[in-house]
């Protein structure tokens, strides 16, 4: 089978960004966007580029796709609830090789066409770490990268665990002590800088293109313009009209529009001298690549101490929060961690 369908994948360091640019790209007529799937790490490691899956197998994971872009996948998977769709779905497929991103692929397509689209796109920020597997599988892909300050990353990612109680009532409480476990701004730091160093070896490829989530709210027009141009669609003025919701820094709300405010929280409040500190320490060689300046805070040396204290014991337990999201630990670590 030919995978010869054009594919979108919008991938970061910045779920802001990426869920900013799945809205926009959702009101295009010919484009619908996937909820975050996160089949590559979750579904699938580089162990299973040349696997074929048994009947049993397939339908198996085809359950878990169906589950997560219908019911997200922040809950307890029930693969269950699927299963008779997902067994539908594999007979269908005759003469298809049951190979996973295969799959992967016939799954997108599926739900793109029950929308009464025709193109694809899939968001789940994590897959910046594999770019290079995406093109190698989806020789058709057009990739958008995501990036953003670290520092507004860290103060959406310190307040995100309070989504629950900003109209994200599908957040469930186990997943609110994970994201609030999760956050520290070594490693928030750390992953941002392995995020940019595993998409600017694309840097100068044709499919894949880099965006800063600033850049669409100093001038959201001109930038899609030029996005569409790079994913070989017209540009729709009403792309631009998105909801503003799913922000960790306030409520939703029934606006919509680009909220050019957005780019600058951070520098508002919500984060120490300290964090600001260990951000710019950590990340700061990267910052010029991107134009993002420095602040230098004035801090405390006790309360730099406590952060770095306490990060062992906060690496160790979002290890332990995270387990069940990897499918293949080593090498997500060392994804992760390559910076």
């Amino acid at each position: 089978m030919q995978i010869d369908k054009k594919v979108f994948f919008i991938v970061g360091n910045s779920r802001s960004g990426t869920t900013m640019m799945l809205r926009i790209l959702n009101n295009h007529p010919d484009v619908f966007v996937l909820n975050e799937l996160h089949f590559f790490e979750q579904l699938w490691s580089s162990t299973d580029k040349d696997k074929i899956l048994s009947q049993e197998e397939a339908e198996n994971l085809i359950a878990k796709l169906f589950y997560i872009q219908q019911e997200g996948y922040t809950g307890e998977m029930d693969t269950n609830k699927h299963k008779s769709e997902a067994k539908t779905f594999v007979s269908n497929l005759s003469g298809t090789p049951l190979a996973p991103h295969l799959l992967y692929y016939e799954f997108m397509n599926l739900v793109t066409h029950r929308e009464g689209k025709i193109i694809s796109c899939e968001k789940t920020p994590q897959n910046v770490f594999y770019i290079s597997e995406i093109l190698d599988l989806f020789p058709q892909a057009r990739i958008i990268n995501m990036v953003r300050d670290p520092r507004a990353i860290l103060l959406s990612q310190k307040r995100k665990w309070l989504r629950r109680k900003m109209g994200a009532s599908f957040i469930t409480k186990k997943e609110t002590i994970r994201l609030r476990i999760n956050y520290h701004p070594y490693t928030l730091s750390k992953l941002w800088n392995a995020a940019v160093f595993a998409a600017q070896k694309f840097d100068n490829h044709p499919q894949v293109m880099t965006v800063r989530f600033e850049d669409i709210l100093d001038a959201p027009e001109q930038t899609m313009q030029n996005i569409c141009q790079h994913l070989d669609i017209p540009f729709i003025k009403k792309m631009l009209d998105i909801p503003q919701a799913s922000s960790s820094n306030e409520a939703d709300s029934k606006e919509s529009g680009i909220k050019k405010e957005r780019a600058g929280n951070w520098k508002n409040g919500g984060l120490s001298p300290e964090e600001i500190a260990i951000c710019e320490k950590t990340s700061g060689h990267l910052f010029s690549k991107y134009h993002y300046p420095f602040i230098h805070p004035q801090t405390s040396k006790l309360s730099l101490w406590w952060w770095y204290a306490i990060f062992p014991f906060k690496l160790g337990l979002a290890l332990l929060m995270n387990l069940n999201r990897m499918k293949n630990i080593p090498e997500t670590i060392k994804r992760r961690l390559a910076s």
